[in-house]
């Protein structure tokens, strides 16, 4: 991979008294186009007696990562941060704590996480699998070139309001739908899905849209985040002004790419900002992110409020208002099908490994179990009557 202009090696030169620590917390700190500010200055102050020196995680792979510092790109090894739990591994956005000589070098640790991106993993373990740290904004990317899938839409979302990130959708490829209407009612479409979510068409081949785009994530750590084929690459490339990340052409059948980024790569952006890109993601698996759920669904959250029951389950209870907004028009039924189905998920996740969700889940079920047996019996009781 070429970092080219955007590389860590154009990073400013170190301070005179090539201390990074001497220009802390200043704009003309080398690190300040990566994201180092007062806060970071401070949380590394008590390993400036050491002889480390900090830097930000640009990329991770095979138990060594390339880290800038203020002197410029290094590779370190990660032996000394690699717990048994994945979700404390060094990540793409870390700020490290890095070994100032010596061969090898090593990350020590690194800072304290301000945010952080997980999704599960595949594993029977139910496992978090950490994607980046640090990150300010999510960008969802989605593909005008293939039908909407609002449903994954939702759970990106989830999951970027889960990790603290202010979540933005761009749909990419909008130069393939040419009629300002039937783009209007995407957009739309989208928008109900994402409430109080900005949706943004861009099209990398015109320019239309990223200059929008360009401002929005020239405040901070930006993560892309997509499917193989939505075009995340080729949209990172025209916000660096250069083809320093590879594109291949998504598949005509069903629009999917393959997976050109293999790696999670932090890059500077000419226009202030830095910006993650990561591999396209197949799955999109919850990890405990009952918050973003909540957040993703708003109004079904909002209506709630309004049930007869403060744990009314929105299925057949008398007063819910969730229910009543159905059955009015209010509430579309895919939305709250959605809603229960990434509640279930989640759910499940969390009862693998919380003791106290699991009793309280199996509670739950033994009572909707007894309620159905008493509503069977009832039935067939009024039937042997008549």
């Amino acid at each position: 991979m070429s970092f080219s202009s955007s590389s860590p090696s154009s990073a400013p030169s170190t301070s005179p008294s090539g201390s990074p620590a001497s220009a802390a917390g200043s704009a003309a700190h080398p690190l300040a186009s990566y994201g180092w500010d007062d806060a970071w200055a401070a949380a590394f102050a008590p390993h400036l007696d050491r002889g480390l020196v900090p830097g930000r995680v640009v990329r991770v792979d095979r138990g060594q990562c390339d880290v800038v510092t203020a002197g410029g790109l290094v590779r370190v090894d990660t032996e000394f941060v690699t717990p048994n739990d994945p979700l404390r591994v060094i990540c793409t956005g870390d700020w490290a704590v890095v070994d100032a000589g010596g061969d090898p070098r090593y990350v020590r640790e690194y800072l304290p996480r301000r945010t952080a991106f997980v999704r599960s993993t595949s594993s029977k373990r139910s496992e978090g699998q950490i994607l980046a740290a640090n990150v300010d904004f999510a960008i969802i990317a989605v593909s005008l070139a293939v039908e909407l899938d609002l449903g994954r839409i939702e759970r990106f979302l989830a999951l970027a309001w889960e990790s603290g990130a202010q979540p933005l959708v761009v749909l990419t490829k909008a130069d393939l739908v040419p009629d300002a209407t039937g783009l209007g009612y995407l957009v739309q479409d989208v928008e109900t899905t994402a409430p109080g979510v900005q949706v943004l068409p861009v099209s990398a081949t015109d320019g239309d849209g990223l200059d929008v785009l360009g401002a929005f994530v020239s405040g901070g750590t930006s993560v892309l985040l997509g499917q193989s084929g939505a075009g995340k690459s080729t949209l990172a490339n025209a916000l660096l002004g250069e083809d320093v990340l590879a594109v291949q052409a998504a598949r005509d059948v069903d629009g999917k790419g393959r997976h050109t980024t293999t790696t999670r790569n932090l890059l500077a952006l000419p226009g202030g900002g830095v910006l993650i890109d990561t591999p396209g993601l197949r799955g999109v698996g919850l990890f405990d992110a009952g918050t973003g759920v909540g957040q993703v669904f708003a109004e079904i959250e909002e209506l709630a409020r309004d049930c007869r029951f403060l744990d009314c389950a929105h299925v057949a209870e008398p007063g819910c208002a969730v229910l009543a907004a159905l059955d009015s028009g209010e509430l579309p039924e895919r939305r709250l099908e959605s809603y229960r189905k990434l509640l279930r998920e989640n759910q499940r996740i969390v009862a693998k490994t919380d003791a106290r969700v699991r009793s309280e889940l199996r509670k739950e079920w033994k009572r909707r179990g007894a309620e159905g047996r008493a509503a069977m019996e009832a039935k067939r009781g009024t039937r042997a009557w008549r």
